[in-house]
């Protein structure tokens, strides 16, 4: 049994998943000097120059992958998350400055979806960032006083504390979003039978369900090895009632946390010693934006290998105007009104899937996504039914060997 297995993994081994392997194992060595660099290094320009190798070996590693699922979170990881947060280290900021991280952990939080125990920060409505420690549970909501503000901001606790504890989700929902990806996938066999724009929604909610799995599986696995809690990544984004609680609170809320010290932080000090800390959050909001909108054309250049557009930067701008002109009206009001969460949601949902199928969609089908990740669902089903036939036909032989 054991050598018709040896077989079947050899088989499989060969090609991506061999480059993968080893795109991983360089990453972690990289890492490794990373740690052991910075324990000679002070942060500033001197550890910045040592670790610069590292940040364009993590721009050039994904371009050896090509499938959508490994290629497309490698890049994702690499080019993103973990040359983020080197940054930050480079400067002593961020979750890999911290003197007690060992190495497997310092490697782990570089790259991967996953954050240290510790305060959770939570944007609210002004645009003030508050550190919430550990809430009575039993309390509905809590006032925080911040300096200057002439008074106090309530801020919903449960949703903050849902935020901020939950973690992996239970698996029946992963397992009951794997099932609904299944269903879209045979659905797609009769898209010409089912309105375009029906298709484009069974899009959305493919790509929404399927980040959460991968990055859930790749945040599960650093948990179980060295007992990092997973990253929050959505928080039913569907229910939304403002382009700021989507992209603030509930979307993809990992990349909102490494903009924030990187991009949003720095543009807004130096946009309050331009314009006043009233109206210096609206360029720190373009500036998150526009990095955000270059980052994800570097994801599409990775999965497709293709030019690009300039669509997926059109998007992410008409998002952050709008973000800024909601926030500035909101100012403006300053919570004289709101609009019925029963109005806000619809709306706001409806505004990102109009402006998702007008600029986002038709680069992402561009890279023949749909049917390369079908190819890649089939390459998966095929190696288990491989694994599968080799253990019952070793179970077998034994059988007959008794």
């Amino acid at each position: 049994m054991s050598l018709q297995i040896i077989k079947v993994l050899e088989y499989w081994a060969e090609g991506e998943i061999t480059n993968f392997i080893k795109v991983w194992a360089l990453v972690v060595a990289s890492l490794s000097y990373c740690f052991f660099a910075a324990k000679h290094l002070p942060p500033g320009l001197s550890r910045f120059l040592a670790l610069l190798p590292v940040l364009l070996l993590n721009l050039i590693l994904p371009l050896t992958l090509h499938t959508m699922h490994l290629g497309g979170s490698s890049a994702f990881f690499l080019a993103w998350l973990a040359n983020f947060k080197l940054l930050l280290f480079a400067f002593g900021k961020g979750p890999l400055s911290d003197p007690s991280v060992s190495l497997p952990r310092f490697a782990a939080l570089a790259c991967l979806p996953i954050k240290s125990a510790g305060c959770v920060p939570i944007l609210v409505a002004d645009e003030k960032l508050v550190s919430l420690k550990k809430t009575d549970k039993s309390s509905e909501s809590k006032t925080v006083r911040r300096k200057g503000s002439g008074g106090e901001v309530p801020i919903e606790s449960q949703a903050a504390s849902k935020t901020s504890k939950q973690g992996l989700k239970s698996m029946w929902n992963y397992v009951t979003k794997g099932l609904l990806i299944c269903l879209f996938l045979k659905l797609y066999d009769y898209t010409d039978m089912i309105h375009p724009k029906l298709t484009w929604v069974l899009y959305s909610l493919h790509i929404y369900f399927g980040l959460e799995i991968i990055l859930a599986i790749f945040g599960g696995l650093a948990k179980a090895l060295v007992g990092i809690e997973l990253e929050p990544q959505f928080d039913e984004p569907y229910l939304s009632a403002s382009l700021q609680e989507f992209w603030g609170r509930r979307w993809n809320i990992m990349v909102t946390r490494i903009l924030r010290p990187t991009v949003y932080e720095p543009v807004l000090y130096f946009s309050t010693l331009i314009i006043g800390r009233k109206w210096a959050p609206l360029p720190a909001v373009m500036g998150s934006f526009l990095v955000s909108a270059l980052m994800h054309e570097l994801i599409f250049f990775y999965l497709g290998r293709r030019k690009p557009s300039g669509e997926i930067t059109l998007f992410f701008m008409l998002h952050g105007v709008c973000l800024a002109i909601e926030v500035a009206i909101k100012k403006a009001i300053n919570g004289r009104w709101r609009l019925p969460k029963l109005m806000a949601a619809p709306l706001t949902v409806g505004f990102v899937m109009v402006t998702a199928f007008w600029l986002f969609f038709p680069e992402f089908l561009r890279c023949d996504s749909l049917p390369r990740a079908i190819n890649e669902y089939a390459a998966i089903a095929s190696f288990v039914k491989d694994v599968t036939e080799a253990l019952t036909f070793g179970s077998l032989n034994n059988v007959t060997v008794v």
